[in-house]
């Protein structure tokens, strides 16, 4: 029996952030695909997981808890899993650097606050039933946060986002770029950024977790 079932869309960031973390550490994990432009993440079932309705859900199998135990966040599932398999592939500097620390989380709360919200599907097509520019709501947002992104990251980068060792900020930021690369967003403008993400974009464990790579991607929309 696999260790954990994660629920996940394709396109979804926040599940991608997830998939790299996991593939990072090496964990067996079953993936349960929840499509989210056909309603599933409204359904009866997936609404008893999660009451918001979204992805990804992180579950772990654990005796402990009676069977399993449930995440219905991404930022505090990637802690989590730092938390109990803190010595495979460490995605936190260590305790006794707070420094480095609280700066891994300030790029992933850029991410996850002032980039991500904003491609979401339900808030998109809220946008576009006010009668704005979805289009131009994208990318303004997401070019502003990656600004801030590369501003921060530009004073603490070596190879990665945080020195030289990956972090949870790289592994939230590679899924950020996905969506901006969706977008049309200038990703030029940004050099600390994408050399990030190139270093990232090496890696099996983030090869693995590419959009394009997973079992429910449309076969017209893979990258061949």
């Amino acid at each position: 029996m696999p260790e954990f079932e994660l629920h996940t869309y394709y396109r979804s960031s926040c599940s991608g952030r997830l998939r790299i973390a996991l593939n990072l550490k090496n964990l067996h994990t079953d993936y349960v695909y929840v499509h989210l432009f056909k309603g599933e993440q409204r359904s009866e079932k997936h609404m008893q997981l999660n009451p918001s309705g979204t992805v990804p859900v992180l579950l772990h199998q654990r005796e402990d808890e009676g069977g399993s135990f449930s995440i219905t966040q991404s930022i505090a599932a990637l802690e989590y899993l730092e938390e109990i398999y803190p010595d495979q592939v460490p995605l936190l500097p260590p305790l006794s650097q707070p420094p480095d620390r609280a700066k891994v989380r300030t790029l992933v709360n850029i991410v996850a606050i002032d980039i991500q919200p904003f491609s979401n599907r339900s808030v998109v097509k809220r946008v576009t039933d006010l009668g704005g520019n979805a289009e131009e709501w994208n990318s303004g947002f997401m070019t502003k946060g990656l600004q801030a992104y590369e501003a921060v990251a530009a004073k603490t980068a070596g190879r990665y986002s945080v020195g030289d060792r990956i972090t949870l900020a790289d592994v939230c930021l590679v899924p950020a770029i996905w969506a901006a690369e969706k977008h049309d967003v200038e990703l030029q403008k940004f050099p600390t950024v994408m050399r990030i993400y190139k270093a990232m974009s090496e890696l099996e464990a983030v090869q693995k977790a590419h959009w394009s790579s997973q079992e429910d991607t449309p076969a017209d929309m893979a990258w061949l």
